[in-house]
């Protein structure tokens, strides 16, 4: 399988990054090909603006997901959402490796969610979810916390990490045809010793060792969840 791991830390010693090299090695290990997209490193810009485009559907007033509309049609892209878009296009299966900040991806992982998973490319023209561009693809999260465990239960401070991850493999993954796997959590990766942490890597590396054979998570599908909006409105 073709594996792309997109990981969002700008620290090169941090387990986070540990997570990230390990996953490679193992699956490169098992014959699998691997992709990187190291975020910080590449330097990534999360700022979408007119500088994603070398096309201009309206030079007079910017609307984002026109532009990439156009940008699809006339092979319009800036060549690192190109770049970004073409190691998607390559992979089976993508792994979104980062840590949990204020209850989501650090800002550049969205600014790549943002710039790269354009409209026309990953969604639009009413394909979505289990009609998706991306699809049959699957993905993984896989992230560190600093809170334990306890915290992300129903009923405690944190509420279930469910509610957490849902705008990410609902309203980012799923709805761009990507089947999610049930995530693999480091909980208070910061706070437990070496030993622990070097647990959780032999269980991530052994849990992606099978993965492939893993069957994903139930996908949100429009079929399952009527929309009351049936009306369309062309961008303009």
């Amino acid at each position: 399988m073709k594996f792309l791991i997109v990981h969002a830390h700008p620290e090169p010693a941090s387990f986070c990054a540990a997570m990230c090299c390990g996953a490679a090695e193992a699956l490169r290990a098992d014959g699998h090909e691997v992709e990187i997209s190291d975020l910080y490193a590449q330097r990534f810009d999360p700022v979408g603006d007119r500088r994603d485009f070398t096309s201009v559907k309206d030079s007079g007033f910017f609307k984002y997901q026109a532009e990439q509309l156009h940008a699809v049609a006339h092979d319009g892209f800036a060549a690192d959402v190109a770049a970004e878009q073409r190691k998607l296009l390559w992979s089976d299966f993508v792994i979104f490796q980062f840590p949990l900040w204020w209850f989501s991806v650090p800002a550049i992982m969205k600014g790549w969610f943002d710039r790269v998973l354009a409209m026309g490319f990953a969604y639009g023209g009413g394909r979505w979810f289990e009609n998706g561009p991306l699809a049959p693809r699957r993905a993984l999260i896989a992230m560190t916390a600093g809170a334990p465990r306890e915290r992300y239960l129903e009923g405690n401070i944190f509420g279930g990490i469910e509610r957490v991850l849902y705008p990410l493999e609902v309203g980012v993954l799923n709805l761009a045809g990507l089947a999610a796997h049930e995530p693999f959590i480091a909980w208070a990766a910061t706070r437990i010793g070496h030993e622990a942490r070097q647990d959780y890597l032999k269980a991530y590396i052994k849990r992606l060792r099978g993965i492939a054979h893993e069957a994903p998570q139930t996908m949100h599908r429009v079929a399952d969840h009527p929309d009351p909006y049936h009306g369309t409105q062309p961008l303009k």
